[in-house]
């Protein structure tokens, strides 16, 4: 692997990681359309892949972070006092172990064998489009249930206003003159474990994990940015073990390859953390329509010149 393939790659994970596009879908397609197919068999692979979770991972944690010393907080005072409302941001902390719980034990039995049966990079582009397909889909059944909830300014595409990070709400929310927001922490642990599963989806490249975690999200009512909050919160803990757990790999098989893998980390967690700053941003008053559009067009063209 070249400095030059290290960087590109390490780019690519950290952007499209948070995006709702596929890390994995983009990475399989995107080293087979370059020529760069042999580098997942190369001994520096593994390491390499392994220090670019943990870059996304450090990156989430830090510009989530004051979220996470609630989150922990009150998960160490509900386990103590033993009521889940002996902390304001009790229930958010139990909710986001019913989402992680179930989807990380998936990850933990799946992952390989899904990966080894769907990561030919033509079947990587046609999950692109199913992906972009999820996308649209689900901003039109959202449309769908607000037109009959009578919230004629949302079906349109209008926003709510939603908390910011470090500002998580856990009381009865806001309303504006849109209409009334469904607060993050008002999910059940049913809809909070289904919202959760929908991230095992990702163990298949060209399934976004952030993507169809928002798209489940919105489905049970909540806004763009609150799904777009619980998704990466609860993705954190899943790509950060997804690394921690082959650290192990990363020094007995790196060698040489170490600064590279660390270079590659540091370029990863740079992008992420300006990636998720974007897209907390923009999911204030956007929507999932235009990833869903990009992963249409990047997947058909994919595969058109995959099989060309």
């Amino acid at each position: 692997m070249s400095w030059a393939q290290a960087i590109i790659l390490a780019l690519l994970q950290g952007v499209s990681e948070l995006f709702p596009i596929s890390s994995l879908g983009h990475t399989v397609v995107v080293t087979s359309l370059l020529g760069w197919g042999q580098l997942e068999g190369s001994e520096a692979f593994l390491p390499f892949v392994v220090l670019l979770h943990v870059g996304t991972a450090a990156a989430l944690l830090t510009f989530f972070w004051r979220d996470w010393v609630r989150i922990v907080r009150a998960l160490v005072v509900t386990a103590i006092v033993g009521r889940v409302d002996a902390d304001p941001n009790g229930r958010l902390a139990w909710l986001v172990v019913a989402g992680t719980i179930p989807a990380g034990l998936i990850g933990l039995f799946l992952e390989q064998p899904l990966r080894s049966l769907f990561a030919a990079p033509a079947v990587a582009a046609v999950f692109l489009i199913v992906n972009g397909g999820v996308l649209l889909a689900g901003e039109r059944l959202r449309r769908r249930a607000a037109v009959a909830s009578g919230s004629p300014a949302i079906a349109m595409g209008g926003s709510i206003e939603v908390a910011r990070p470090g500002q998580i709400l856990v009381g009865g929310g806001a309303a504006d003159s849109e209409g009334a927001r469904r607060p993050l922490a008002s999910m059940s642990l049913v809809e909070a474990v289904l919202v959760g599963l929908a991230q095992a989806l990702a163990l298949i490249p060209g399934i976004s994990r952030s993507g169809v975690t928002m798209v489940a999200g919105l489905l049970v009512g909540m806004s763009h940015e609150d799904s777009a909050t619980f998704a990466f919160l609860l993705a954190t803990p899943i790509i950060g073990a997804a690394g921690l757990l082959e650290i192990p790999q990363l020094f007995s098989s790196a060698g040489a390859s170490l600064p590279m893998a660390l270079v590659g980390g540091v370029a990863a967690g740079v992008a992420a953390y300006l990636s998720v700053r974007f897209l907390m941003g923009y999911f204030e008053t956007g929507r999932l329509d235009p990833f869903g559009v990009y992963c249409l067009l990047a997947g058909l063209g994919s595969l058109v010149l995959i099989v060309k």
